[in-house]
C-alpha cells in the first residue's frame, strides 16, 4: 500500500507545541504515513527548544530568521525556499498551523503547487483585521486556500461557516495545545528552582510580548503589576520577558529591581508549564495560554483588546481586560482577594478539548485517497 505522505510546516515555538502532538501521532502509524517535517525558524532559540522536548528532528530546516527582520522578509523567504521542497517532495497534504506569516506563507507556496494544505488550528476570528495583527488576516487568508480546516471548537466550525466553506471540508477536532500540555505536566515536570521563587507567598505569572501592546500599552501593563504588588504583600509576580527590545527595555525600565517581581528570560516550554501549575492567576496576551491555563484550573486575565479565543470568556476561564492600567489592577485584584469570584474562574470548564484532538486530524489524514 502506498503511504500518504504527510508534510508539515511550522516556524514558531507556539506552532511547534501545537503541532508537535500531530507529528508524534503520525509516528505511530509508519506503515500508513510519510511524515516529513520542515521547519522555518522564523523564531530560532524558542523553536528548537521544543523540537529538543518533543524529540523531533526536522528534515528540512529553512533557518529563515535574521537579525530585524520583518514581515516582508519572512513572507518571501517562506515562498520562495518552500517551492523546490514542495515540488520535489509532492506531498499529499501540507500541514500549517495558526495564524503565523509562516502558516500563511506556506499555505500560499503549496497552493501555488497545487497541493492541498490542512489548517489545524482552522476558524479563529476577531474580526478585526488590526488585532492582532498580522495574525488575523494570516489565518483568514490560509483558511481560504485550505482543503482540510481541523478547528478547535463549535465557535470556529461557525465562523469558517460564515467564510462560505463548505461544511464538508471542516472537522471540529479540540485544540493540539492541550494535548502538549496534558503530555509535558504529565510527564516532563521540570525544575524551576533556578528561578528563586518565594514558596511562601502565592505567583502571578505574566506574558506580555505582541506587536499591538508595544509603547503605552506594555507601560501600562507594567504599572499594573507595580500596584498589584504595592497593594498584595503576599504576592510575587514571575515575568518571562520576551527579547523584543520594544518590550524588553520597556520592562526592566520600569519592573528591573524592584522587590517581589522575577524578570526572567523566555522559559522553555515545559519549565513554563510547570511556572502555569505552580501560579495562582496569570496575566498574558499570549493566545496559547488563553487555550491551556484553565485546564490546569488557572484563571487568565487576557491584556488585549479583543481575542480570537471567545468560548474562553463565554465558559468564564479568561476575562478580558485590554491594557488600561486601572482595569487590569481591578480584575486583578478582585481574584486575588475575592475567593469566590477566583473560584468561579478556576472551576470553569475548559472549552478547547480533552487532549485527544491529534488524534482525530491523524485518523481524519487516514482517509485521504493516494494516488
Amino acid at each position: 500500500m502506498k503511504k500518504i505522505k504527510v508534510l508539515t510546516v511550522f516556524g514558531t515555538r507556539p506552532e511547534a507545541i501545537k503541532m508537535a502532538p500531530v507529528i508524534k501521532e503520525l509516528e505511530k502509524f509508519p506503515d500508513i504515513f510519510e511524515s516529513i517535517v520542515c521547519v522555518t525558524a522564523q523564531h530560532r532559540e524558542m523553536l528548537d527548544s521544543v523540537l529538543k522536548l518533543f524529540n523531533i528532528k526536522p528534515d528540512y530546516d529553512l533557518n529563515i530568521m535574521k537579525a530585524n527582520q520583518n514581515l516582508w522578509s519572512v513572507t518571501s523567504d517562506v515562498l520562495i525556499k518552500t517551492k523546490d521542497i514542495f515540488e520535489n517532495e509532492n506531498p499529499n497534504i501540507v500541514l500549517v498551523h495558526g495564524d503565523t506569516t509562516t502558516s500563511m506563507a506556506a499555505a500560499l507556496s503549496a497552493f501555488y503547487a497545487k497541493i492541498p494544505v490542512g489548517h489545524v488550528e482552522a476558524g479563529l476570528r476577531t474580526f478585526d483585521k488590526y488585532n492582532p495583527f498580522p495574525e488575523e488576516i494570516n489565518r483568514v487568508f490560509a483558511d481560504s486556500i485550505c482543503e482540510y480546516h481541523f478547528a478547535p471548537t463549535d465557535t470556529s466550525v461557525e465562523n469558517l461557516k460564515l467564510s462560505n466553506i463548505s461544511v464538508n471540508h471542516i472537522y471540529k477536532t479540540g485544540n493540539t495545545v492541550i494535548d502538549a500540555l496534558l503530555y509535558i505536566v504529565q510527564n516532563k515536570q521540570a525544575d524551576i528552582s533556578n528561578l528563586g521563587l518565594d514558596l511562601s507567598k502565592r505567583t502571578v505569572l505574566v506574558t506580555a510580548h505582541r506587536r499591538e501592546n508595544f509603547g503605552e500599552p506594555i507601560k501600562n501593563i507594567c504599572n499594573a503589576i507595580l500596584k498589584l504588588i504595592a497593594q498584595n504583600p503576599d504576592i510575587q509576580v514571575v515575568y518571562p520577558v520576551h527579547p523584543n527590545p520594544n518590550i524588553k527595555n520597556t520592562v526592566y525600565s520600569i519592573l528591573g529591581g524592584k522587590d517581589r517581581i522575577i524578570l526572567t528570560e523566555p522559559q522553555d516550554y515545559a519549565p513554563f508549564s510547570t511556572l502555569m501549575k505552580h501560579s495562582c492567576l496569570i496575566l498574558t496576551d499570549s493566545g496559547g495560554v488563553q487555550e491551556e491555563a484553565p485546564s490546569l484550573g488557572k484563571p487568565v486575565l487576557v491584556l488585549r483588546k479583543t481575542t480570537e479565543r471567545p468560548e474562553a470568556v463565554e465558559f468564564g476561564t479568561v476575562k478580558l481586560v485590554g491594557t488600561d492600567c486601572d482595569k487590569i489592577f481591578d480584575e486583578a485584584n478582585i481574584l486575588l482577594n475575592n475567593q469566590q469570584a477566583y473560584k468561579k474562574m478556576s472551576e470553569a470548564v475548559n472549552p478547547y478539548g480533552d487532549g485527544l484532538a491529534s488524534k482525530r486530524i491523524v485518523d481524519i489524514l487516514k482517509t485521504l485517497s493516494v494516488q
